[in-house]
């Protein structure tokens, strides 16, 4: 059984991620945590401020709101795609949303978290009022954003970008492999480089390590040399059947230049393409 998160603002965004969700995990027994964080509102100085009666009166009757907002959902989730392997909880808190997430992995177990976004930037700040990138950042455990253009597609290949220059556990690359099984994707692995370099020993070692680890998956190994790494990035998604995105968000300098700082009017694969986000 498959523990998922997934946060919602009740916007197009989220509801695309929902959406991309259950599709993705449609054969899969999954328990679905629904969450919704209604804001702290907090002092510039960064103090939680007391909170007087009438405002905890206002918060009570926000919360029975999201309630029944988040049973709607539930309902309108039935109703389109009911499926007996799928079940939903809902979460309503008040607070910070990154704090509440955090707590949410660590006591429903979470697996992965699925969360819609609007272009590159992150989650429309509607309610949750945080964004993608600080989830990503700041949440440890395996992320699949679903940008706000992106429609499930049974994903052919999964492409995974690397430089080689880390070491990668069994444990990132679980979750890539458990994703790439669902519906047999294959796993190209790209090495994307400015020069024509040989590769180092220590890189020649962290490319074996993803050969062993993916032998009884199909995978291949292929190579791009660009000096501009979203570029190189576009082409290779462009001219393969490339359906998703997965990196590794340690590799923090990499992973920005190619997920959030797309400086090329022709970059489209930030707002089409779902991007698999793997945390230690």
């Amino acid at each position: 059984m498959k523990n998922i998160l997934i946060p919602t603002d009740f916007s197009e965004n989220s509801w695309n991620a929902i959406r991309y969700a259950l599709k993705l995990y449609k054969k899969t027994r999954c328990n679905f945590h629904l969450l919704h964080v209604s804001n702290v509102n907090t002092f510039i100085g960064g103090e939680v401020p007391s909170i007087p009666s009438s405002t905890l009166v206002l918060e009570k009757d926000v919360n029975v709101e999201i309630k029944s907002r988040l049973k709607s959902l539930v309902s309108k989730i039935d109703q389109e795609y009911l499926n007996i392997k799928h079940s939903f909880i809902t979460h309503a808190e008040y607070g910070f949303l990154i704090d509440a997430i955090k707590d949410g992995v660590e006591e429903y177990k979470i697996d992965i978290i699925v969360m819609g976004t609007k272009g590159a930037s992150g989650i429309k700040e509607v309610i949750i009022g945080s964004n993608t990138g600080d989830v990503i950042t700041r949440v440890k455990c395996p992320i699949l954003v679903v940008p706000e253009e992106a429609h499930f597609i049974k994903p052919r290949e999964i492409a995974f970008p690397t430089d080689y220059n880390q070491n990668f556990s069994s444990k990132i690359l679980d979750t890539l492999l458990n994703v790439a099984r669902i519906h047999g994707s294959s796993i190209r692995i790209v090495h994307i480089r400015k020069r024509e370099d040989c590769l180092t020993e220590e890189q020649e070692k962290n490319k074996g390590i993803l050969h062993d680890y993916f032998k009884d998956h199909d995978h291949s190994f292929h190579s791009i040399t660009s000096n501009k790494l979203e570029v190189a990035l576009q082409y290779f998604t462009e001219s393969r059947n490339v359906d998703m995105i997965s990196m590794v968000a340690k590799n923090l300098n990499f992973f920005q230049q190619i997920l959030f700082k797309p400086t090329v009017e022709d970059i489209s694969y930030h707002i089409k393409l779902p991007f698999l986000v793997l945390h230690e």
